[in-house]
């Protein structure tokens, strides 16, 4: 990993500067003290104020898109759960993130957070002494379409503000004393594994995935224990499960990838989302593959900084054997570079740069990387004959100049300075 702060002194500084502790006391979300444009609190608090009325009970029914959680506090003893909104109807994308591009930051929290997280406590080893509790849960996590549920709680449900850049959020939860929902049909190849307990995880990964079957789906009939051989299944926290599921594939489009032919030509694929920008760069050599994120002041990760924070991960052809710091978006943009790859039949270099400037007030998840890079690189891509030229126009739509780009970078820093064999067959 590689991290480096960038004084902010060569861009326009914030409107506001950044106050010290009891900042929301003293802004009440109307000053614009810490810079944003808009207060996340205050996000959050309009999105919960159109559902408050509908859940202020201890009874709820719904349309379950069909969305379950897994708690990771306590492991192996964990929280799971249904996510039900109090509403009837076509409520899928509401936990189907493949289809929130183009969604504002309002938008996604208003969706989110009128999902209401029931909780029941079981361990996650020896989940089958909880009976019927169980088995709800797991058919949620397999059903292809909404479902019309009830649930009863111990209280009525509440919450907190919780920011994380891996799971997407979610509104207030409860404990829950019973469920009931209606029959719904499985997607055919989560099925499949769920009664094939011969089968791996792996593989069960892998077969779901190469038969259409999306990220999101197999993510939850993953961490519901739903996959892999008898008495090896567990619940896993819905938050390794995102990282566990982008990890697999990714691995597994790789073992083809990495050994293809190059690309021809230097190619930038140019983004712009949630106020992110991307800049996706592909060289023609072999695989070499790092994501560089920088964050802005008055941004989530960076909310009381004087300058640009820059994290960085990469890998070279042989991959990495240690996790990656900068977290499970590493594996998510490695996954979609690889399906790009996979598709053209090529390998690449492939350095990617992420801006995350203020606009971007509150973390929505992991899905932001892997649905906005894949977006990305469903564009035409800007082509180039030189890495020069490739990085001349990354310096043109971004912000942060080239040399930053190239001096964090592990990848494009090893690529300027060490000779290939290639360069020897010109010479």
């Amino acid at each position: 990993m590689r991290r480096t702060t960038l004084p902010f002194d060569w861009i326009d500084p914030p409107e506001n500067k950044v106050a010290e502790d009891g900042l929301c006391i003293v802004c009440k979300g109307a000053r614009r003290l810490c810079g944003k444009d808009r207060c996340p609190l205050m996000i959050k608090f309009y999105s919960q104020q159109k559902t408050a009325p509908l859940i202020d009970f201890k009874d709820l029914d719904g349309s379950c898109p069909p969305a379950v959680f897994v708690g990771r506090y306590g492991y192996p003893k964990v929280d799971i759960g249904p996510l039900l909104p109090p509403f009837h109807g076509d409520t899928s994308i509401m936990d189907k993130p493949e289809r929130w591009v183009g969604k504002s930051i309002d938008e996604i929290t208003d969706m989110r957070f009128g999902l209401v997280r029931g909780k029941v406590r079981i361990d996650a080893k020896d989940f089958a002494k909880y009976g019927r509790i169980v088995d709800q849960v797991q058919e949620l996590a397999l059903t292809e379409k909404p479902v019309e549920m009830e649930a009863s709680f111990s209280h009525r449900p509440r919450g907190r503000l919780i920011l994380d850049d891996e799971v997407q959020p979610f509104g207030p939860s409860a404990r829950m004393e019973s469920m009931r929902a209606t029959t719904g049909r499985f997607e055919r190849y989560l099925e499949r594994s769920f009664y094939d307990t011969d089968m791996k995880a792996k593989d069960a990964i892998i077969n779901a995935y190469e038969n259409g079957t999306l990220i999101s789906e197999i993510q939850k009939a993953f961490s519901t224990a739903t996959m892999g051989v008898a008495g090896n299944r567990r619940f896993v926290p819905t938050r390794w499960s995102i990282t566990a599921v982008d990890d697999t594939i990714g691995k597994h489009l790789l073992e083809t990838t990495k050994f293809n032919n190059t690309i021809d030509d230097y190619r930038i694929y140019h983004w712009e989302e949630l106020d992110n920008r991307w800049c996706v760069l592909m060289m023609p050599c072999t695989w070499r593959f790092e994501l560089i994120e920088a964050w802005y002041p008055n941004t989530t990760w960076n909310p009381t900084g004087k300058g640009v924070e820059i994290i960085s991960d990469h890998e070279f052809f042989d991959g990495r054997t240690d996790y990656a710091s900068i977290g499970g978006c590493y594996y998510a943009s490695r996954m979609a570079v690889n399906e790009l790859l996979i598709d053209e039949g090529r390998t690449a270099g492939v350095v990617i740069m992420r801006e995350a400037h203020p606009g971007y007030v509150m973390p929505v998840g992991v899905w932001n990387v892997r649905e906005n890079v894949r977006a990305a690189l469903r564009t035409e891509p800007h082509r180039f004959e030189s890495l020069d030229g490739a990085m001349s126009y990354v310096a043109s739509v971004m912000d942060i100049p080239r040399e930053t780009w190239i001096n964090v970078s592990g990848i494009l820093s090893d690529y300027t300075r060490q000779r290939r064999i290639e360069d020897y067959l010109f010479d």
